[in-house]
């Protein structure tokens, strides 16, 4: 997997952050995943545009990029079904997981694009429990 994948599985309303992010070359997954939260707010003090809140969902979704070996599109997946720690996903179980995964989806009336299998999910939550 390419973990120096871009930015662009992000949303429209991350449109400033990955605009800023890119144009300042921090558009590596393990660069973002190193930010702390001081260079966060440094990074604040440079665009008013970026908000703190965004830059750390990104900053989430690579962490679960670079320690879960994730695709972008899973980590963004998790954060979005209200995961946002190796702590929060290392309580779940799969069928939870799954459950909260799905109420994404019917929220979104849409299915995910990756398919997601209760082994799939064991397999992240047994990583995180390892790597807390």
């Amino acid at each position: 997997m390419n973990k120096q994948n871009n930015l662009d599985i992000l949303p429209v309303n991350f449109r400033h952050e990955k605009k800023f992010l890119k144009e300042n070359n921090l558009d590596n997954w393990e660069i973002l995943y190193n930010l702390s939260d001081i260079d966060i707010n440094s990074l604040l003090q440079k665009d008013s545009l970026c908000t703190e809140s965004r830059l750390k969902k990104i900053r989430a979704i690579a962490l679960f990029i670079i320690k879960l070996d994730l695709n972008p599109y899973q980590a963004y997946i998790l954060l979005h079904s209200g995961i946002s720690s190796l702590k929060t996903l290392s309580t779940l179980n799969p069928h939870s997981l799954k459950q909260k995964i799905g109420r994404l989806e019917r929220k979104m009336q849409t299915r995910t694009k990756i398919d997601i299998d209760q082994k799939l999910l064991k397999d992240w939550i047994m990583k995180s429990r390892y790597l807390i």
